[in-house]
């Protein structure tokens, strides 16, 4: 006779299926060197007798919790909400659970969310602190005692970091769109300092000069953060004397105002002006004409990520920080077209 429902016992489901405990712990702990067919019979044994695996005996016997804390400044951005998914898709595939915290660029939520994430002993964690120059949440970094990967900020710290090439990107877009002859580009980005701001600013930057052009202060529109209104500012700067005929801007909904001030003005993309977004929202490509963009390839910057976690949870502890680049890419697109024939050229710099 079965055990009663809901109290068979992983002995139970050995014999039941046929097999070791062994074989059952591996099948439980999603062990790759299982195969289907074995899988298949101790699951089936597992329904069979309505079995639970009691995770916090399981935690307290195995000192694992089979948690990922994941946290993020806000998962409305694009990038971050396709990051998580696909960060809970391939650890989840692990045997983890991953539970999301917004930090909103609190620096005291950050705090708490890094106290919270060590209390409930999480095996590993993913981070991206709004705040990385604070103090204090600098501190709480360096003393987590937990796996961590930060994500795309600089930190001094002992951590895994996986960063994002954002200067190679933007070099990529203000070089085709000089190729294009634009002389006057705009920027629209947040003005925290972080870095993915910063490196974004230092490529465009970059990139104007090594096509002989100087940035112009008066185009780079800094945001109090990467979803703030935008609208005001970017008709403020499609109406200065000397407008861009090019922008480069935030793919966040900071993009749906920079559309709507274009139109407000009655310019036309490409037309009358170049459009390029950072990132990858969902509509960039289905928009008409398909938006440029600057953009990491999350799926493989998620890969690496989770990899360099698991390699930390699992295997090598106690190894020297590791630092990976993913890098950006410039994806042409139909936004992208020649300077208006009505934009007078800037005379480049004189060398020296």
């Amino acid at each position: 006779m079965n055990p009663k429902a809901g109290k068979a016992s992983i002995k139970d489901v050995a014999t039941l299926a046929g097999v070791s405990l062994g074989s059952v712990s591996r099948v439980i702990n999603k062990a790759q060197n299982v195969s289907p067919a074995l899988r298949e019979r101790v699951e089936r044994a597992m329904r069979e007798l309505d079995w639970r695996l009691n995770h916090a005996a399981q935690a307290l016997r195995a000192r694992s919790s089979r948690t990922v804390g994941c946290m993020f400044t806000d998962v409305a951005n694009p990038l971050y909400a396709k990051l998580y998914r696909t960060f809970e898709a391939k650890l989840r595939e692990a045997g983890y659970m991953v539970l999301l915290a917004n930090s909103l660029n609190d620096p005291q939520w950050e705090l708490e969310i890094l106290a919270m994430f060590q209390g409930r002993r999480m095996d590993g964690v993913i981070i991206a602190p709004g705040n990385e120059r604070d103090p204090a949440v600098l501190e709480a970094v360096e003393k987590l005692g937990i796996p961590a990967v930060i994500l795309d900020r600089d930190m001094d710290v002992a951590q895994d970091q996986l960063l994002f090439d954002h200067p190679r990107g933007m070099k990529e877009a203000v070089r085709h769109l000089a190729g294009l002859g634009h002389r006057e580009m705009g920027l629209v980005v947040a003005g925290m300092q972080n870095r993915p701001m910063r490196r974004r600013i230092e490529g465009f930057e970059a990139g104007l000069e090594a096509v002989g052009l100087a940035a112009r202060p008066a185009h780079i529109v800094r945001l109090p953060t990467s979803t703030s209104p935008a609208f005001d500012a970017v008709t403020q700067l499609l109406e200065s004397a000397v407008r861009p005929t090019a922008l480069v801007t935030l793919g966040t909904s900071v993009l749906a105002d920079v559309l709507h001030a274009i139109a407000a003005q009655g310019l036309r993309i490409p037309r009358d002006i170049s459009l390029v977004t950072l990132g990858e929202p969902d509509f960039a490509r289905s928009h008409r004409p398909p938006i440029g963009s600057v953009a990491v390839d999350l799926d493989r910057a998620a890969e690496d990520g989770v990899r360099m976690l698991l390699e930390r949870m699992r295997d090598a502890p106690d190894a020297p920080p590791r630092h990976v680049l993913a890098p950006t890419r410039f994806v042409p697109r139909g936004s992208c077209g020649p300077v208006p024939a009505q934009a007078a050229p800037r005379p480049r710099k004189r060398a020296g």
